[in-house]
């Protein structure tokens, strides 16, 4: 067994073994409110959940409507996101664009997934006694979800901010460009 007096040996091995990492300063920033140091890719703080990005507001008018206000109508049902599609004015606005293709996309994946659960519940439904509660269970949580989810979007569009769905928001967000 080696014995090792000073320590000295041990410190020496023991940052050989592990590598050492090193921060520079290039590749951070830091918070406007609470000075937290953090990556430059960071959408939030770490210390304190400000946003780092500012979001993007929809400032304008378009057609009668100001964009805002315009976003957030998308989203009452399938047919005035239809309408902003097919109407000139709206259709040329990116905004409107994306979250009247969003709402369209999220009611069509919203059919889908009922059209699922629906099954689901066909086929759980026959088991004595915890099939009826089961069903009842998952059909109450998918509609507050979705309930839940259209409130966000509908807020968000609101407030004049475009906020993406996972792989919703980016298949709005292609199809949102203006027609050339």
């Amino acid at each position: 067994m080696l014995y090792l007096g000073s320590g000295h040996l041990d410190a020496a091995i023991a940052s050989d073994m592990v590598p050492a990492v090193e921060l520079t300063e290039a590749g951070l920033k830091s918070c406007s409110q609470c000075a937290f140091q953090m990556p430059q890719t960071a959408a939030f703080c770490p210390g304190c959940g400000q946003r780092m990005q500012p979001p993007s507001v929809a400032q304008g008018k378009v057609g009668a409507l100001p964009e805002n206000l315009a976003g957030a109508l998308a989203y009452l049902s399938f047919v005035p996101a239809l309408v902003f599609l097919l109407r000139d004015p709206y259709r040329q606005n990116r905004f409107v664009k994306f979250h009247s293709v969003q709402c369209l996309i999220f009611w069509v994946v919203g059919a889908v997934l009922a059209l699922a659960l629906r099954l689901f519940g066909m086929l759980v439904f026959f088991i004595p006694m915890v099939g009826p509660l089961l069903v009842v269970i998952v059909d109450v949580a998918a509609l507050m979800a979705a309930v839940l989810l259209w409130l966000v979007l509908s807020v968000k569009a609101l407030q004049g901010e475009i906020f993406m769905l996972p792989w919703i928001g980016a298949v709005a967000e292609r199809y949102s460009y203006p027609a050339d």
